[in-house]
């Protein structure tokens, strides 16, 4: 269970600091009065403050709305924050790290606790697949640049296969669900909510999640002029966010309930989803920061990204100092 008073007064001391950590241009430059935030279905925490209302009641002393923009899945919402379709966004691990390489232009303002077992790799119930080691050969549907490109390059290695090993095939969710029905792909690595509803509906049989692989820590990034500019906004989103967790721990099956609408799903399957999950948003700390690069360096390693990415880069200006040791 999170401590959510702890996370809480971390946050204030953060957000306090946020216009100096960000640097000087947060002093000068006009507040937006609006925050667009892009969400994807399966940020179920994001959901239930789109199903509440809540964000908007918080942000209206303040004169900002709120506009909610949704995407398929977290390479896509960072292609939005880069070209200035929203100035917030919430993904896992791997697409701010192909952003970044591409060139985009963020900061990492926050991330949830690691969630291993909200991803995995999983067959079709009467699969003859047993194990990940009998995947060579085989075509494994993934989305491209999400969270689950590091899972699979992560479980291949632990069994002995190499990336080369498998013929990968890259579908955003729901192509991959309707390919995984079809028999068009061996195997499919995806994340929760889509990975329950798999579960519930197909009856897919997990081979391996991410439990002791890697952290699947889910972030809040910011478009870099819109954090500098909106410190206040950024601090909003992080307290409302801390009510909407501490909602769903407080109640699973009523969380459920007003998510499972949004998302299109059965709330047993959302229920799934949720806990598996952990919450409590906070500001990244060094280790979150070095795991990340770590993940950075494998994909550089894999060809998956064309040049080195540096997380340092995409933390706030003081964040970035204490990493490089100043």
């Amino acid at each position: 269970m999170t401590v959510f008073s702890s996370s809480r007064r971390r946050w204030l001391a953060a957000a306090s600091a946020l216009a100096l950590t960000l640097g000087t241009a947060a002093v000068h430059a006009d507040p937006a009065r609006e925050l667009r935030i892009g969400f994807q279905k399966s940020a179920s925490l994001l959901v239930l403050q789109k199903a509440q209302g809540t964000l908007e009641k918080r942000l209206a002393p303040q004169g900002v709305a709120v506009k909610w923009v949704e995407f398929p899945a977290g390479p896509q919402l960072l292609e939005g924050l880069n070209v200035g379709a929203v100035d917030v966004g919430y993904v896992g691990e791997a697409p701010p790290i192909f952003a970044q390489a591409a060139g985009a232009r963020f900061v990492y303002v926050g991330n949830d606790p690691a969630a291993p077992s909200t991803e995995a790799l999983v067959v079709q119930k009467d699969s003859a697949l047993k194990s990940v080691a009998e995947l060579k050969g085989r075509r494994v549907a993934l989305n491209k640049g999400s969270n689950v490109h590091y899972l699979l390059v992560k479980l291949l290695e632990k069994n002995g296969l190499k990336y080369s090993d498998i013929t990968p095939v890259f579908l955003p969710p729901s192509d991959a669900r309707a390919a995984f029905e079809k028999g068009a792909v061996d195997a499919w690595v995806i994340w929760d909510p889509f990975l329950a509803a798999a579960e519930h509906q197909l009856g897919a049989r997990q081979l391996a999640d991410g439990t002791g692989l890697v952290n699947s820590f889910s972030f809040y990034l910011a478009q870099t002029d819109y954090a500098r500019a909106n410190p206040a906004v950024i601090h909003a989103l992080f307290a409302n966010t801390d009510d909407a967790a501490r909602f769903v721990q407080a109640d699973v099956p009523r969380a459920a309930a007003l998510i499972a609408p949004l998302q299109g799903l059965d709330a047993a399957v959302v229920e799934t989803s949720l806990r598996r999950y952990r919450y409590g948003v906070t500001p990244l700390t060094p280790a979150v920061a070095a795991q990340q690069q770590q993940i950075a360096d494998t994909f550089l390693d894999l060809k998956l990204i064309p040049k080195p990415v540096r997380i340092a880069d995409a933390l706030p200006v003081n964040a970035a100092a204490t990493l490089a040791g100043k």
